[in-house]
């Protein structure tokens, strides 16, 4: 199939944008139907949006705790409860890779 690239107008906007021939051939190598309805920018920003509603955006609280391993103090993205070690990044990476998975 041959694509050429198209003119369309953004429905949110109203400004012309180039649907370009690489984009048909991704959109139909997807199975996509429609072509996009609106310019990139307004794609972006709705994506942005649609990021923020969600909780995106939000920064992520983080709890100061000591490392069971080394010591040293750490932040982590949870609330410890105490039922299981919390270790600070390098002490976690070392558990990780000297992990057997026999």
């Amino acid at each position: 199939m041959v694509f050429s690239d198209k003119n369309l107008v953004c429905k949110d906007c109203g400004e012309e944008f180039v649907f370009t021939a690489g984009e048909q051939e991704f959109f139909f190598e997807k199975g996509f139907e429609n072509a996009p309805s609106r310019c990139p920018e307004c794609r972006k920003a709705r994506r942005q949006n649609n990021n923020f509603r969600a909780g995106g955006a939000r920064e992520r609280q983080m709890y100061e705790v000591v490392c069971d391993e080394c010591g040293a103090m750490t932040s982590v993205p949870f609330k410890p409860n105490g039922s299981r070690p919390v270790y600070c990044k390098d002490c976690y990476q070392s558990k990780r890779s000297n992990r057997s998975w026999a």
